[in-house]
Parts: structure tokens; C-alpha cells; sequence
């Protein structure tokens, strides 16, 4: 009985640190767009002439 009961916490830690994991990805993906959408907005700044055709 002591057995079973010992798999279901390996298991459950197994999921905690799974989603540890996916929680570090998702901060790495944030700062990437964060510095992604930085250098893009300075490419336009730098590239932008001033004339809007619209």
C-alpha cells in the first residue's frame, strides 16, 4: 500500500516539474518577443521617410 502511494507522488511531481519547465520556456518566449518587436519598431523608425501614402 505504502508503494502505490509513493508512485502517485513520483507521478505527481513528474507534472509539477513538466509544467516548471513550460513556465521557463514561456519566459524565455516572452522576452523574445519583447526584444523582437523592439528592433522592429526601431528598423521602421530608422527606415521611416515621413511620407504616408494613405
Amino acid at each position: 500500500m505504502q508503494s502505490g502511494h509513493h508512485e502517485g507522488e513520483v507521478h505527481h511531481r513528474k507534472n509539477r516539474h513538466l509544467l516548471e519547465r513550460f513556465e521557463g520556456y514561456t519566459d524565455l518566449i516572452v522576452v523574445g518577443l519583447i526584444i523582437a518587436l523592439g528592433a522592429a519598431m526601431l528598423v521602421g523608425l530608422l527606415t521611416a521617410n515621413g511620407n504616408v501614402t494613405w
